[in-house]
């Protein structure tokens, strides 16, 4: 009993670390090869002005639509409870401001979390015939995207960090988003592991 316990306990512990060293490994990548689109998460929007947050995202995903690498730029996230303008919509405003094309630009406006900004993403790729998708967001945040990517069947080819926005801007910082992150990505797959639990039980 003794050492079932300390096997459990110590696999209780391991899967957490396991997790965040995923979320660091994958913040480190930039991964972003030719595509059909790139698809910038959303962050808080001020009143129609991206905040600091969103901003340094679309500011990156702006750099890459300039380098070529995809022809259209996606952009996500609805509004809180009271606000007048969304995340995507705020997003759509100020790339279409800084030159890119109305028409390259496609706001989907749903989702109040990653997990439900990614589905009408994934909804829109299969509609549009998209099969290569790169994800552009804050590095910690990024190996989330991915592990929900798959659950969604978003056809993901690669993910590109923010490399200066403030998520990175102190050490402090860092350790604080990863250990968010980490809880994040360790409560969708128990949510998921539990649904096929009940789908099998069914």
């Amino acid at each position: 009993m003794r050492r079932l316990l300390a096997a459990v306990v110590v696999l209780l512990l391991a899967v957490p670390v396991a997790v965040a060293l995923r979320v660091v490994q994958v913040a480190r990548w930039d991964d972003a090869p030719g595509a059909d689109a790139l698809v910038v998460l959303g962050a808080a929007q001020l009143d129609g002005e991206p905040g600091a947050v969103l901003e340094a995202r679309l500011q990156h995903a702006l750099d890459l639509y300039e380098a070529g690498v995809a022809p259209v730029v996606v952009t996500t996230g609805s509004n809180q409870e009271g606000d007048r303008f969304t995340e995507a919509g705020s997003g759509e405003e100020w790339l279409v401001e800084r030159g890119v094309p109305a028409d390259a630009v496609v706001a989907v406006p749903e989702g109040r979390n990653t997990y439900d900004s990614l589905l009408p993403v994934a909804q829109l790729a299969r509609e549009r015939g998209w099969e290569r998708l790169v994800a552009v967001s804050d590095p910690w945040h990024l190996y989330r995207v991915r592990v929900m990517a798959d659950t969604v069947d978003l056809p993901l080819v690669g993910t590109s960090p923010v490399q200066d926005g403030p998520s990175t801007a102190s050490a402090g910082r860092a350790v604080s988003y990863v250990g968010r992150e980490t809880a994040g990505v360790l409560v969708h797959q128990g949510a998921v592991a539990l649904d096929k639990v009940r789908g099998l039980a069914a």
